[in-house]
């Protein structure tokens, strides 16, 4: 069997890079013949606010579309082979099944969830919303998956509430191929830390930089640094990453969230509200009420409580690594592990 991976385009300073090579390799470590379906070269600069740019995504799933119909127009695509899509949100999988079915191929596809229409705080959700043709399309493309991959229940909860009517049996809640994460982190986990505090978020409406913005200019002793306002590669920010002690989130949209657990990962303490994909995934040490930052005006009135939680965090910083511990293998064994996929490929 082959396992026809369509990937994801990546950009240099997010984990879509380093997928690039360590998902095959995982792949192929499990036994299977993979094939990589790539779109090639991109924009690499993100649309403002976004995890890809807009335009660039296009050129490349049609790429890989191309690359897909000359696969079965040359044979091959044989039956038994698997298509495993790294964003379900790709129409080429609706092409891809219209191939597979008029030409009595027996192929199966699984496609992991990101974000969509479906989530208010996504791009799609913000700007285009349930508008017909966009939740038809997410509807036709889950259909399309017979196996359809999601990495936390909140996610799952979330897609559902859109679309009560779809077939809940054809979800796999699986965590995503980081298998590598913790020995790339390696170098980073010993570092000396110093009084930093991280925004690792894109900047967009829901992360809600404002309040982070506040936080500096009211804890002066702090070092606040926002990320992608940094000219930085990899090493740069995982550099980042390992001096800072502590990582903010205050954010209205979260799937899963990959920034904390590699902040988790090198000791840089999360601090995350009670909400999202969060609260089924951090310990209690890590979260604060959700209400403390749910708008700006619910910030404001419980400022003192985000302040002091802060200050304990930094301050006390050491006081909190045995937790720490306990939130890294949370996190590695039940939502930076695909092994819950990799069974289904099984």
């Amino acid at each position: 069997m082959n396992v026809w991976l369509v990937d994801l385009e990546a950009v240099e300073t997010r984990y879509t890079k380093q997928w690039k090579t360590e998902f095959p390799k995982i792949l192929k470590s499990s036994g299977h013949n993979v094939r990589v379906i790539s779109g090639g070269d991109t924009p690499q600069a993100t649309t403002p606010g976004a995890f890809l740019n807009f335009g660039g995504t296009n050129v490349y799933k049609s790429n890989q579309q191309a690359q897909i119909a000359e696969a079965f127009c040359n044979g091959e695509v044989k039956d038994g082979d698997y298509f495993l899509y790294t964003d379900a949100w790709n129409p080429t999988v609706i092409q891809l099944k219209y191939m597979a079915e008029l030409l009595g191929v027996k192929i199966k596809i699984g496609g992991m969830w990101h974000a969509g229409s479906y989530d208010p705080a996504d791009f799609l959700g913000r700007l285009i919303g349930n508008t017909p043709w966009v939740r038809n399309a997410e509807r036709s493309m889950y259909e399309c998956f017979d196996h359809n991959f999601f990495a936390s229940e909140f996610h799952i909860d979330m897609f559902f509430k859109s679309f009560p009517e779809l077939d809940n049996s054809k979800v796999v809640k699986t965590g995503w191929p980081f298998e590598y994460m913790d020995n790339t982190l390696t170098p980073y986990k010993h570092m000396d830390k110093k009084d930093t505090v991280l925004f690792p978020h894109r900047i967009a409406p829901e992360k809600q930089l404002n309040i982070f913005r506040d936080l500096a200019e009211t804890l002066t002793q702090y070092n606040w640094v926002v990320c992608q306002e940094q000219d930085l590669n990899k090493n740069d920010y995982h550099n980042l990453l390992g001096e800072s002690k502590l990582v903010f989130s205050a954010n209205l949209q979260e799937t899963l969230g990959i920034s904390w657990y590699e902040g988790a990962v090198v000791g840089s303490l999360p601090m995350v509200p009670d909400r999202l994909s969060y609260s089924e995934m951090a310990i209690e040490e890590f979260l604060y009420p959700s209400e403390w930052t749910e708008s700006l005006e619910s910030y404001k009135l419980n400022k003192d409580k985000v302040v002091n939680k802060v200050i304990d965090y930094m301050e006390n910083y050491k006081n909190y690594l045995p937790g720490l511990n306990k939130q890294v293998a949370k996190l590695n064994g039940e939502y930076f592990s695909c092994k819950g996929l990799l069974d289904v490929l099984h």
